[in-house]
């Protein structure tokens, strides 16, 4: 038996296009209602998979680790760890968290893995009952990244992973730690392998989208992100994933979105991929 809950996070305001690549504003805008600077309004929502023995987290947001002069600079909301005061809100802790899967290291998807900034203190990694399970090339990617990406993790985060001696790769569509109720779809178009975890349900499977789809915005094929490596390959992974999820009836959890935690997928009268069946939480 597994209890889902769509946990939020801190917040982001970031530049509307960055966040639509080669969309034009006038286009974007519609959707979303940018700010005097540009920016946007976002999520950083986290998976809550309660079952009976055990309490499973898909991603951590951004947190509030960043130090005020990046806190601002990335957009970051609130000064507070929301991730925890939501984990506190359904009676729990980081320490009641057994699994955190992460989908790639980027700083928004991985940050709350960290304590909340303080002047003069070292952060320290959360979590600290939970195994953590990442694909292996998102790993070497983190300790490897180009110019371009660099600036998206977090080097400290990176190495109290490896102290921490509860990092687990992986490189298979399964894990025996997860077992068969769990599977992995794998993306290089964002960022190299970007790992998309897949829950079987009574209702059919649900897809933690992670930055492939980062919300419903992003369901029509050729919208992408300025942040995405290779737009284009990105493009055609969606395709086959929305293809695949059409045909089984499934579902799409969103990090990014605002208002929107999870929808089913349809295609409209032009053939166009859309998001149905709109939910705030699971």
């Amino acid at each position: 038996m597994k209890k889902l809950k769509a946990l939020v996070g801190n917040s982001q305001r970031l530049d509307g296009g960055a966040m639509f690549g080669n969309v034009p504003r006038a286009l974007w805008s519609q959707w979303f209602e940018p700010d005097n600077s540009n920016c946007i309004s976002l999520a950083c929502r986290c998976l809550l998979i309660q079952e009976d023995q055990r309490n499973i987290l898909l991603e951590t947001g951004i947190g509030a680790f960043f130090a005020p002069k990046l806190k601002q600079r990335f957009g970051v909301v609130e000064r507070h760890h929301v991730l925890l005061q939501s984990l506190a809100d359904v009676g729990l802790t980081d320490k009641d968290i057994d699994i955190v899967i992460l989908s790639h290291l980027h700083f928004d998807h991985a940050g709350g893995l960290l304590s909340a900034w303080e002047e003069g203190v070292e952060p320290e990694l959360l979590f600290p009952n939970a195994k953590y399970l990442l694909s292996k090339k998102a790993w070497e990617r983190a300790q490897n990244p180009h110019l371009r990406d660099r600036a998206s993790f977090i080097p400290i985060l990176n190495q109290l992973l490896q102290q921490s001696n509860r990092l687990q790769f992986i490189e298979e569509r399964t894990s025996v730690l997860l077992g068969k109720d769990y599977y992995f779809h794998y993306s290089d178009g964002h960022t190299p392998g970007m790992m998309l975890t897949e829950i079987a349900l009574p209702q059919g499977p649900l897809i933690f989208a992670a930055d492939l789809i980062p919300g419903t915005a992003w369901v029509h094929l050729p919208m992408t992100m300025g942040y995405d490596r290779a737009p284009e390959q990105l493009i055609n992974e969606k395709k086959l994933l929305l293809d695949d999820l059409l045909k089984r009836k499934g579902r799409l959890f969103y990090t990014h979105d605002p208002l929107v935690a999870m929808s089913n997928i349809d295609i409209d009268e032009k053939g166009r991929f859309t998001a149905v069946n709109l939910r705030q939480t699971c």
